[in-house]
């Protein structure tokens, strides 16, 4: 009895000591406070990163924080986050693990039904690095699917859902093929042949992918031009529709005249071939007049100022005086006195044939004039001579 009384004092006092001593080191908050063998290497100076989770399922304080599967940190509280219905969660992390500032955290599960952790990952892009007390936003948090939801949704499958539908699918695909195996053997070729012409184009589709993009691109920028140009098309269409019997009747006529027309050029096909050939000696003497014919009009426009005459002119002007007898009877008297032609033409070439000249009165047909009567000592006037001739001349009063 001895022995035992004096193990129980001993015992005692030595609990009293580790729980007096407990006490002076830490503050004790609960078995969960407790640190469990076995977890990860803080270091000396871990930093600290919070996590917001919509839902952390049964997560508890000092569970694992890993990386790649790695333990690295721990959980040190998860708690609900100041107004607001989050999950915020505060972990502690070796300082000799790097992330980024943008990295996720996921909450997992070791096994089908082993302890929570919390998985840091780095994303495809990182940026930056995650700092003490930098904050993991519920944007880049979530989490996998529980065990009980996992066997929920096969329980809901299995008694409510398809499964027992698959025997009433497989009866109706055996009654639809029963005697179109053939049919569906030929279906299946073509199909295979439409999917490798598609595939054998499949540069040219994408070509003409590309166009229709940029053609979307095009018409995009030009919407504003384009709506315009609608809203303006409907007046316009209003009109032509009110005026859609005119329309018809004009393009009747018009149908109408162009047989007409066609008609015309049939019947006097061979009148106008033969007018164009008689036009032809007309214009090779044309032709062949070559600049006889513009100085002559040079000369019958200018007159009686020509060129050269303005040569003969000192100063800047001249006094000109013209008589003119605009005496019908007396006009036409000198007319038919004149032996001079109406209009001089010009002299073809050797090798063209002489062109017909006009007669004036009392020529004879060989152009020669007859001469004078015995009383009249008048003489035709030799072409170079001073005296006005032809038409102007007549209209004058001279020879």
């Amino acid at each position: 009895m001895m022995g035992s009384s004096r193990a129980f004092t001993v015992l005692t006092a030595l609990t009293m000591v580790m729980l007096i001593s407990g006490c002076g080191i830490t503050e004790f908050r609960g078995i969960h406070s407790m640190p469990l063998p076995g977890g990860a290497d803080l270091g000396n100076n871990p930093y600290r990163v919070t996590v917001h989770f919509r839902d952390v399922q049964d997560l508890v304080p000092n569970a694992g924080v890993r990386v790649n599967d790695v333990p690295v940190g721990r959980v040190t509280s998860v708690e609900l986050a100041p107004k607001s219905w989050q999950a915020q969660v505060t972990l502690s992390v070796n300082n000799s693990v790097e992330l980024p500032a943008n990295a996720t955290a996921a909450i997992r599960q070791s096994s089908l039904l082993g302890e929570k952790y919390v998985e840091l990952a780095a994303p495809p892009k990182p940026v930056g690095h995650l700092d003490d007390g930098a904050l993991i936003g519920i944007e880049r948090t979530g989490r996998s699917p529980e065990v009980e939801e996992v066997l929920g949704a096969l329980s809901l499958l299995l008694n409510g859902g398809g499964i027992a539908q698959i025997q009433n699918i497989a009866e109706e695909l055996n009654a639809a093929l029963d005697g179109r195996e053939a049919d569906v053997r030929s279906l299946l070729a073509n199909l295979d042949e439409l999917v490798s012409e598609l595939d054998a184009q499949r540069d040219e589709i994408t070509r003409a992918l590309d166009s229709v993009n940029r053609l979307s691109a095009t018409l995009k920028a030009q919407r504003a031009d384009i709506d315009v140009a609608l809203r303006e098309l409907g007046p316009g269409l209003r009109v032509l529709n009110e005026q859609r019997d005119q329309l018809v009747t004009m393009l009747e006529s018009l149908d109408e005249l162009s047989g007409v027309a066609t008609d015309v050029v049939n019947r006097t096909k061979q009148d106008l071939v033969h007018n164009l050939k008689s036009l032809q000696p007309v214009l090779r003497q044309l032709a062949a007049a070559g600049s006889n014919l513009p100085k002559a009009f040079e000369l019958l426009f200018t007159f009686p100022f020509t060129d050269k005459s303005v040569q003969g002119i000192k100063g800047d002007y001249t006094n000109l005086y013209v008589k003119a007898d605009l005496n019908l009877t007396r006009t036409l008297k000198n007319l038919g006195r004149s032996r001079q032609p109406i209009v001089r033409m010009p002299q073809p070439p050797s090798s063209a044939p002489p062109l017909p000249l006009p007669l004036a009165s009392g020529a004879d047909r060989s152009g020669q004039s007859p001469a004078a009567p015995s009383g009249d000592s008048r003489s035709a006037p030799s072409p170079g001579s001073g005296s006005a001739g032809g038409i102007l001349g007549g209209l004058l009063g001279g020879n």
